[in-house]
């Protein structure tokens, strides 16, 4: 395994934009000086097929594209299906993120790994006041779970690089808000 490498796994369904969230993180991998590259897998159906992108960053060149079932350290998931199809690619111990209301992990799921739930769609449906702003709250939350792989502004103004300058606004809040939630998880686990 290369040093600091760091492997992430986004899952959802078509349309909830995990595609997007993966290509900003590698991008943002790469204006920091290092490696970042996004495989993803989806199904033929343009929206609600399963959905998964698989995030490769390191500071060395990347040799091997894939993260092998077991190697991931990080998952999020917005979506039961694509949630149970690439659950077993997270290392025992890993930490995964999931919409409640949207995933349900089974009890085995909970012993073998870290689950964490946060609203993700309602959050962006509620405070934010758009649902597509759903892929920056889980931008925001996969960085900080993964111990800010890459420096939170250098994240946001690639993410902000990506999209449209009339949704910044909107953009940067959710970026925020993701962090936030990140943050209060955390704390009602350690409690």
């Amino acid at each position: 395994m290369a040093a600091n490498r760091t492997l992430m796994r986004f899952t959802g369904v078509g349309g909830q934009g995990v595609l997007l969230a993966g290509a900003i993180f590698a991008a943002a991998k790469i204006n920091n000086g290092g490696y970042g590259l996004k495989t993803a897998t989806y199904t033929s159906q343009v929206r609600g097929g399963p959905t998964v992108v698989d995030i490769t960053l390191q500071d060395e060149e990347i040799l091997y594209p894939y993260a092998n079932d077991g190697e991931i350290d990080f998952m999020l998931s917005v979506a039961d299906v694509s949630y149970h199809q690439f659950k077993n690619g997270v290392k025992p111990g890993g930490t995964i993120v999931i919409e409640p209301n949207l995933v349900n992990p089974t009890d085995e799921d909970r012993k073998k790994w870290n689950i964490v739930e946060i609203s993700i769609i309602t959050i962006a449906k509620e405070e934010v006041g758009n649902v597509i702003t759903q892929s920056v709250l889980a931008l925001a939350i996969a960085n900080y779970f993964t111990g800010d792989t890459i420096p939170a502004e250098k994240l946001r103004e690639t993410m902000l690089s990506k999209v449209p300058e009339k949704v910044h606004d909107i953009n940067n809040k959710a970026f925020d808000l993701g962090y936030k939630y990140a943050k209060e998880a955390q704390a009602a686990q350690a409690s």
